[in-house]
This record gives structure tokens, C-alpha cells and sequence, in this order.
């Protein structure tokens, strides 16, 4: 077997990093061979937790989880990480305006972006997870000068997952048959949940989702709606957030970044924008298709954008703008 790899996951003692810690820990994600030594991080009130966290690790007793480290210290929980599951992040509390959210999580980030440029090895792949998680994922990069822009990423595979489920539940297809959705721009209600390029398995041929659902109106009304306030309505009915999807959708994301995406597909990611695809301006954190090999990402290119897309690619990039001058501002970064 190879040398074990050092996985953190941050907000460990929550419930999303808690739905979490089992589809790392068997194989699901770095595969059946590959042994991890697993970091849990969290604040010094949550330790008493994630020492109960830690047994149930431990009487999982999967063969691949060599160690488990918890801990309330940057300096022992980023030191020569692979890879950075970067969850835990400050929650939007009643009466809380949308800045002053920025404002702390810019702190939550910056720290955690600045232990990573100096304990974690140049060759550590981030998924950021806590939200606002494109502008907590730049705030990251910005932290992190020695580590590369590319091997930062945030999370949009949840939004994804919920596109390719609404869509198979319209067709009465397994979501595995539908491949392709896009998720442009931020993971928040702007967000543009994108079919125009997908395709859904029929008859053994890959056929356009627009032409097997034949409802334009929904697809660009209520399909798109529901997938951005897909999140709102889980915490609505369950009066909790999405934990159990969430998870899943860490998994499939670090999978791919991990190991690569098939032949053919695509997938959504927070990514750096260099400026010079679909308009997206330069040193924007936006989710775009991509494809990934040898753990590099590269965004697909060459696809047509209709007049209907702009506009609703526009929305998101505006404000993905804003939130990122707020939190340069904080971060004192012209």
C-alpha cells in the first residue's frame, strides 16, 4: 500500500463535516488503497466534541484510517497537508447584515489561508466549503502567496448535484444518465444553474435535455429557482442545513480533483478566473465547467453562450464583484 495522506477537515465537530468523515475514510474518495491520516479541526469549546467524534472514528475500524488527530491548533492541523477540507466557517445569525458576515469570515479564512502558506505542503489540493465559499476561497488564495491559485477550489458540486437530480426526477431517469449541467458564477441564490449543454442518456443516445424535457419555461423558470433555493428549502422542511448532500457532494468533488473526471464529462467548480473565459473577469472566484487530469483542473472553453445565459451569468458576476471588493477592503488589498 502507498504512504498514507494527510486530509484535514475543518468545523469537524459539525454536522456536515460529521455526514462527512465516513465517505473519506473508506476509500470513496482517494480510493481502496490509499491509507489517510485524518485532521480534525474546530475551535477549543467544540474539542470536548470531536473527542466523542474521534472514538467513532476509531470503532468504525475501516482499515484505511491509520490516525486520527483532533485538534484547536492551526499550527498541528495544517502541517504537511495533501489535502484541506476547509468546512467550518462563521454562520449567518439573525439580524447579521451580509458585510458583517464577510468581515468574519474574511478573519476565519485569512488565518487558515496563512497557516496553509506555511505549514502544509506547496502541493495541497483546498476545497473550500464554508460560505461564502467563493469569496472565502479567494480570501484563502490571497493568504497563501506560495502555494499555487490553482490548487484552491470551492465548493458548487452540491448545486450541481441538485441540477442533474432535478432534471432526472422530470424524466424518470436515474441522475446518472444526466451529464453535463453547468452552475455559473456564485454558490448563492445568483447562482445560474445551466442545462443548454446538457445531455440525458435516451434509448442508449445522449439527447439534449432541452429537447427530452420540451418545457423551456421551466427550464429557464422553476428548474433554475428551485436549484438556487434548493438550500432555503431543506433548512425550511428540516430546520437544519444540508448535511447529508452536502457531504456527498465534498466527496464527489475532492474524488475529481483527486483522480480526474471521465472522458467526456464535466464538472463544477470554484475556480480562479484568469479573464479570458465567458467574460468572467480576471482574480474572480466563479464556478465554471470543468474537465480535471493529473489533479489539474482546466476549464472547458469553446461553448456557445446564448443572450439568456449572459444575462443570468451577468447577475452572478455582479455579485461576486461586490462581495470580493468587501472583503478586499477588509483584507486591505487594492
Amino acid at each position: 500500500m502507498p504512504s498514507p495522506i494527510k486530509v484535514l477537515i475543518t468545523g469537524a465537530a459539525g454536522q456536515i463535516a460529521y455526514s462527512l468523515m465516513y465517505g473519506i475514510s473508506n476509500g470513496d474518495v482517494f480510493g481502496k488503497d490509499q491509507p489517510i491520516d485524518l485532521v480534525l479541526l474546530d475551535i477549543t469549546p467544540m474539542m470536548g466534541v470531536l473527542e466523542g467524534v474521534v472514538m467513532e472514528l476509531q470503532d468504525l475500524a475501516v482499515p484505511l484510517l491509520r490516525e486520527v488527530i483532533a485538534t484547536d491548533k492551526e499550527e498541528v492541523a495544517f502541517k504537511d497537508l495533501d489535502v484541506a477540507i476547509l468546512v467550518g466557517s462563521m454562520p449567518r445569525r439573525e439580524g447579521m447584515e451580509r458585510k458583517d458576515l464577510l468581515k468574519a469570515n474574511v478573519n476565519i479564512f485569512k488565518s487558515q489561508g496563512a497557516a496553509l502558506d506555511k505549514y502544509a505542503k506547496k502541493t495541497v489540493k483546498v476545497v473550500v466549503v464554508g460560505n461564502p465559499a467563493n469569496t472565502n476561497c479567494l480570501t484563502a488564495i490571497k493568504s497563501a502567496p506560495s502555494i499555487p491559485k490553482e490548487n484552491f477550489t470551492c465548493l458548487t458540486r452540491l448545486d450541481h448535484n441538485r441540477a442533474k437530480a432535478q432534471i432526472a426526477l422530470r424524466l424518470k431517469v436515474s441522475s446518472d444518465e444526466v451529464k453535463n449541467v453547468i452552475i455559473w458564477g456564485n454558490h448563492s441564490s445568483t447562482q445560474y444553474a445551466d442545462v443548454s449543454h446538457a445531455v440525458v442518456k435516451q434509448g442508449g443516445k445522449d439527447v439534449p435535455v432541452s429537447d427530452a424535457v420540451k418545457d423551456d419555461a421551466w427550464l429557464k423558470g422553476g428548474f433554475i429557482s428551485t436549484v438556487q433555493q434548493r438550500g432555503a428549502a431543506v433548512i425550511a422542511a428540516r430546520k437544519l442545513s444540508s448535511a447529508l448532500s452536502a457531504a456527498k457532494a465534498i466527496c464527489d468533488h475532492t474524488r475529481d480533483f483527486w483522480n480526474g473526471t471521465p472522458e467526456g464529462e464535466w464538472v463544477s467548480m470554484g475556480v480562479i478566473s484568469d479573464g479570458n473565459k465567458y467574460g468572467v473577469p480576471n482574480d474572480l472566484l466563479y464556478s465554471f465547467p470543468v474537465t480535471i487530469k493529473d489533479k489539474t483542473w482546466k476549464i472547458v472553453e469553446g461553448l456557445k453562450i446564448d443572450d439568456f445565459s449572459c444575462g443570468k451569468m451577468d447577475v452572478t458576476t455582479k455579485e461576486l464583484q461586490e462581495e470580493k471588493d468587501t472583503a478586499f477592503q477588509f483584507l486591505q488589498i487594492a
